[in-house]
């Protein structure tokens, strides 16, 4: 699978290119780092929108974590 981003992630594909090179510009790599962060800091990263929360919420819940508050 081609990395896109500047760093490898753990961010599924279907997060779309712009945002997983976006949030590891940002430095957030990996899942256990966004439970620092609330949505609405990731929603004012470039290229981060509605749907990739959504998305990034989906895989949290899978791996028993959510975003901090």
């Amino acid at each position: 699978m081609p990395e896109d981003s500047p760093v490898p992630t753990e961010y599924p594909q279907r997060l779309g290119k712009t945002a997983r090179r976006e949030l590891a510009l940002s430095g957030y790599t990996r899942y256990d780092q966004l439970t620092t962060v609330t949505p609405a800091d990731l929603l004012k990263i470039h290229g981060v929108g509605p749907k990739a929360i959504r998305i990034l919420t989906e895989e949290l819940e899978t791996r028993s974590l959510s975003f901090g508050s």
